[in-house]
């Protein structure tokens, strides 16, 4: 069981935020497939910002089903503390700060991993979050900036001290951002030295994978981010599968039609122009997972200029696989 202040729950997965992943429509397919911890897409804490058709869409969290835990990104400790505010009034259930995002466009702006190499402006962030919101707020970060600045104890140590609720850890540095494998005894390391529940991070796509990274470190929780791309379904199967549950696989023909349903979800949100344009990349990770031809039908299928197109050309093509997963 994962507890997050006063949220628990059996399930020991969560979604992990993605910027362009995991907006509203796949939060909401995660959780018809089980998932019950899913993080937003990173939010600026710059809310001249949330003007931006960009943000405006990442900043749709309200009313929706489910835990809503969104996470923000920033380095200005009072204007990240302003932004908590604004999210935890219109009904966010708990906060997450960002400092694990190894993005040249965040680190130039000190945020994000950059972070990791500022401890006091660290501790400063999370003071401030947290003493500005009554929900719980976490904390997502990184090994630290590379292997020779390795600084995810300390961190760690000042964000249990302040008052962070839960930690994910990433089993990278910035400097590797997602080359390699994890390093998982660091992850256990973290674990060891404090008392708040820890979150491990990076390279988890199967059950038997997750088994072995929980084994590793002793978290209380995985979290999925890359592989749950074009399979919505995946992290809640992996999740009740830890929880001793049987859970039968998808067929090809059910996960084409999880796909039809996120094209129309994608338009639903989005409306109809960016919608179908989303939907390719989504649809991309799908063909590329489950078919030996999956370049020829990407091409094929990002040619098409509407949603109902989409739609038909999935219920044509994607039934007779070369390759399953």
């Amino acid at each position: 069981m994962l507890k997050i202040g006063s949220y628990s729950h059996d399930s020991r997965v969560v979604v992990a935020p993605m910027a362009g992943v995991t907006d509203r429509p796949f939060r909401n397919l995660c959780r018809r497939f089980g998932s019950y911890w899913l993080v937003t897409e990173m939010l600026s804490s710059d809310r001249k910002l949330w003007k931006s058709e960009k943000s405006s869409y990442r900043n749709r969290f309200d009313n929706e089903p489910g835990l809503r835990w969104v996470q923000i990104a920033g380095a200005d400790p009072g204007m990240m503390a302003a932004a908590a505010v604004d999210i935890a009034s219109r009904g966010a259930h708990i906060i997450d700060i960002n400092m694990g995002c190894p993005a040249k466009k965040v680190c130039r702006k000190a945020a994000g991993s950059a972070l990791l190499r500022d401890e006091a402006l660290v501790a400063r962030i999370v003071s401030q979050v947290v003493a500005a919101v009554p929900i719980p707020v976490t904390l997502k970060i990184r090994l630290g900036w590379s292997y020779d600045e390795v600084n995810a104890v300390r961190i760690a140590k000042i964000a249990e001290n302040e008052g962070i609720a839960a930690l994910t850890v990433h089993g990278r540095t910035r400097q590797c951002r997602f080359s390699g494998k994890a390093n998982y005894p660091l992850i256990a390391e973290v674990k060891s030295r404090v008392s708040i529940p820890v979150i491990a991070n990076g390279d988890i796509d199967s059950i038997s994978k997750a088994k072995e990274v929980i084994c590793l470190t002793g978290a209380d929780a995985v979290m999925m981010g890359r592989a749950a791309l074009g399979q919505p379904w995946l992290p809640g199967r992996i999740d009740a599968c830890l929880q001793g549950q049987l859970t039968d696989c998808l067929s090809l023909e059910q996960k084409t039609e999880v796909m039809q349903d996120h094209i129309g979800l994608l338009v639903d949100f989005y409306g109809e122009m960016a919608g179908h344009r989303i939907a390719r990349k989504h649809v991309g990770w799908f063909l590329q997972e489950h078919f030996m031809d999956n370049q020829f039908l990407r091409r094929q299928f990002n040619a098409l200029e509407n949603s109902k197109h989409q739609i038909e050309f999935i219920a044509s093509n994607c039934s007779s696989p070369l390759k399953v997963a």
